[in-house]
């Protein structure tokens, strides 16, 4: 028998950096409401604009970067719940 897990407080969903490259901008605003697929942010690497689309729908709770910031391929760059 499978027994469903308990959550413990919010569900967050972190939208990370799929290259290394600058923050070129940040297209969202805190606590702002975001769907499925809507670009978030725009990182710069080698002269080419590279959009960041959030995975899930939710609401911004944290935002971890500003323009010009360097990140890793990773780095988590917005909070969504």
């Amino acid at each position: 028998m499978l027994r469903a897990r308990k959550l413990h407080g919010p569900v967050t969903t972190a939208v990370r950096a799929h290259i290394a490259g600058t923050v070129w901008k940040v297209e969202v605003g805190y606590d702002e409401e975001v769907e499925e697929g809507q670009t978030v942010a725009v990182l710069e690497s080698m002269k080419m604009e590279m959009p960041v689309e959030a995975p899930v729908a939710g609401r911004v709770i944290a935002i971890h970067v500003a323009p010009g910031r360097f990140v890793e391929e990773g780095e988590p760059l917005i909070e969504l719940g």
